[in-house]
């Protein structure tokens, strides 16, 4: 799941412009598996940490007594390729996220033992861990810092292609890159994972429209958190109608559940789902012509009107078929209950009938409370609501 998906799930939270009341009352709790999957695609599966590897510039190795104790010099080393890259995530409470990153850099250049010169191939197991930290939170945005980075070598295989290798052209390897690979691959690490914060926070940024009638905006509210468990974050929600009148909502905020086997939970409070639902449910009067094609109990209607009808209206007679027109009354309420949800509407149902002069006569008009369930589930990124009538 890439980060642009993980967050992507979070379409209904908000975000109000610094000079508007702030609207809360979301929020997410993720673990550490999903931050894991999330920051392993980012950074390994994209190619993020190979593609700022390859700028990696190597100092020349030089030392004394090489092959037939002759100086040795390898210069040129680059990187070729990151090997077999694996990343983990641990969550440190109250501090951050630990990350680390194992592979192994096969390396290459130009070797010249005393006046033999030829390829060098190297392939060094490395192992960086960095303890990530987000400060200073403005406007939606935090800074990633990265505290104690720490790089540790293993194994490292050195090979020529004449084959020829003494001991001490190992040692030279081993000591030089042990003294600089760390102080070159941790600012890389840096430059990666403020790269991966900012595809983040454009998650936690974003603008929702809602048809025409008005907007859904989220943005992060305060620093992340983090316990032992999962990496908690808070959301700024605000809906506003077009011309940017927010619709209130109940902002105080709510427990999220504990995760157990789930990868990401999302809270969302019942008053902030009522505001977006009067955008979502914005329902023009409907009319419908009581044919028997469209309505097969019209014929059964009309009669039972009849019956209730003065024999003499004359009003009422060599008029069109009965039309039922439904409209929409006051604003949608979804009720949440455990393992349930229902939508109450109030619509006006208006039975008539258009006589041959134009004019409309009115034969019923009644106010219905509906009770819709609501079936939750979650399709392309995005939180779907469907309806049926109780």
């Amino acid at each position: 799941m890439t980060m642009l998906k993980l967050f992507g799930l979070i379409f209904f939270c908000g975000l109000l412009s610094p000079s508007q009341e702030v609207l809360s009352g979301l929020s997410c709790a993720v673990s550490p598996g999903a931050m894991q999957n999330v920051l392993s695609d980012a950074i390994l599966q994209n190619g993020l940490l190979q593609q700022h590897l390859q700028g990696l510039v190597l100092p020349n190795i030089m030392g004394e007594g090489g092959l037939l104790n002759s100086p040795t010099s390898i210069t040129g080393l680059h990187l070729v390729q990151v090997r077999l890259p694996k990343l983990s995530v641990v969550l440190l409470p109250g501090i951050g996220v630990q990350l680390t990153i194992a592979a192994k850099l096969e390396l290459s250049g130009n070797c010249l033992v005393g006046l033999l010169s030829e390829l060098i191939d190297i392939l060094v197991d490395v192992n960086i861990t960095a303890n990530i930290k987000c400060t200073n939170f403005e406007s939606g945005t935090v800074q990633v810092v990265i505290e104690d980075c720490l790089c540790i070598l293993g194994a490292i295989k050195i090979k020529l292609i004449s084959g020829l290798l003494s001991l001490s052209v190992n040692e030279i390897v081993l000591k030089q890159l042990t003294a600089t690979l760390p102080g070159l691959l941790c600012p890389v690490v840096d430059i990666v994972v403020n790269l991966v914060n900012i595809q983040l926070l454009g998650t936690l940024n974003a603008v929702i429209p809602v048809g025409t009638a008005g907007t859904i905006h989220y943005q992060l509210a305060s620093l992340p958190f983090t316990s032992g468990l999962f990496l908690g974050l808070d959301l700024d929600g605000a809906v506003k109608q077009v011309g940017g009148s927010i619709i209130p909502h109940d902002s105080s905020p709510s427990a999220l559940p504990p995760l157990l086997d789930k990868l990401l939970v999302l809270g969302l409070r019942q008053s902030f789902l009522n505001a977006a639902l009067f955008l979502l449910i914005q329902i023009p009067p409907q009319t419908f012509t009581c044919t028997p094609e469209v309505f097969s109990g019209a014929s059964h209607l009309q009669e039972a009107l009849a019956t209730l009808l003065p024999a003499g209206c004359s009003a009422c007679r060599g008029t069109s078929p009965l039309s039922i027109k439904l409209t929409l009354l006051g604003n949608p309420l979804i009720l949440l209950e455990e393992n349930k949800a229902t939508v109450e509407l109030s619509v006006m149902i208006q039975v008539f009938i258009k006589r041959l002069d134009g004019d409309i006569l009115n034969l019923l008009l009644l106010k219905a409370d509906l009770g819709l369930n609501v079936r939750v589930s979650i399709a392309g990124g995005r939180l779907v609501l469907g309806l049926s009538l109780g």
